[in-house]
């Protein structure tokens, strides 16, 4: 019998690497991302993990698509299988549309920062960006909560009172305002305790961050005919980012959307293009030896 044949999409991010597998009738096969110290290390052990965890051998591996900041340090072919790259926006927008099942959406990736792409009318467009991201709520963490995992930040923030850091619409204000409810944050950390917690401050940071997010994601729709905004990158995976995003969405008529398989989306979109016919590759940069 025949090996599966399969394509791989790698994500070649700053810290952490994302792997994806297809076989050659566009199922997914698998996901896997590594940390490692530099990216060369983290992109071939990432694709060494792959193979090993599906029991695939290099031979079975028809091509690698490439995206991601450092997929720029790649200059020849990986294991001397044809290796091609893609613009990373290019493959942000791809993915998201893909992942929610829309043909037009504004596709927010939240990595170490946060990167805006707007999918209309068949074209994808980088509209912006933000350095407030994962790595914002890391390097705040570290200063406030001595932590550097996310998921431990996370788990702290459902314990969490935000009366304990953020100002209100009611405590600054006995007028209505009709577009915001009364618990509508004013000022992010505007009313620290004297008693506050951890737990607190976690989800202080966390709210803080993703409001940010979600308000330049409402900035961006705006006088355009898009409402939906799909969420992409490692964040997404906190327990509190759906809550706070439709949130922000119920005021403004934002509908947010966190796809299954959000964290891989850049490394999915940079290979879902290019299952059906060979000739997609032609708006892909091909890597020589």
């Amino acid at each position: 019998m025949s090996e599966m044949q399969v394509v791989l999409g790698v994500d070649v991010g700053g810290s952490t690497t994302k792997i994806i597998g297809y076989d050659l009738d566009q199922r997914l096969i698998g996901t896997l991302q590594v940390r490692a110290t530099d990216q060369m290390t983290s992109l071939y052990g990432a694709i060494g993990n792959f193979l090993k965890t599906h029991q695939l051998s290099l031979r079975a591996v028809k091509r690698i698509i490439l995206t991601g900041v450092g997929a720029s340090f790649i200059e020849e072919t990986i294991f001397d299988i044809p290796t091609y790259k893609v613009k990373e926006f290019e493959a942000i927008g791809l993915g998201g549309v893909h992942l929610a099942g829309l043909e037009e959406a504004l596709v927010v990736s939240m990595g170490t920062g946060t990167a805006f792409v707007c999918v209309k009318a068949g074209e994808v467009k980088h509209i912006g960006g933000s350095g407030v991201g994962g790595g914002t709520l890391l390097g705040l963490a570290k200063l406030t909560l001595g932590q550097q995992d996310s998921s431990v930040v996370g788990d702290m923030a459902t314990l969490g009172d935000l009366g304990m850091v953020d100002l209100v619409i009611q405590d600054i204000t006995h007028e209505k305002i009709p577009s915001l409810p009364e618990d509508a944050t004013a000022s992010n950390f505007g009313s620290v305790k004297s008693h506050v917690q951890e737990q607190d401050i976690a989800k202080g940071l966390i709210n803080m961050i993703f409001q940010t997010i979600g308000m330049m994601a409402v900035f961006a729709c705006q006088n355009t005919s898009i409402r939906q905004v799909v969420l992409t990158g490692s964040l997404t995976t906190l327990p509190q980012a759906q809550a706070i995003f439709d949130g922000i969405g119920q005021m403004h008529g934002i509908h947010f959307i966190i796809p299954k398989q959000a964290v891989f989306a850049t490394a999915i979109g940079a290979v879902a293009n290019t299952l059906e016919e060979e000739k997609t590759l032609l708006s892909y940069t091909k890597v020589s030896k």
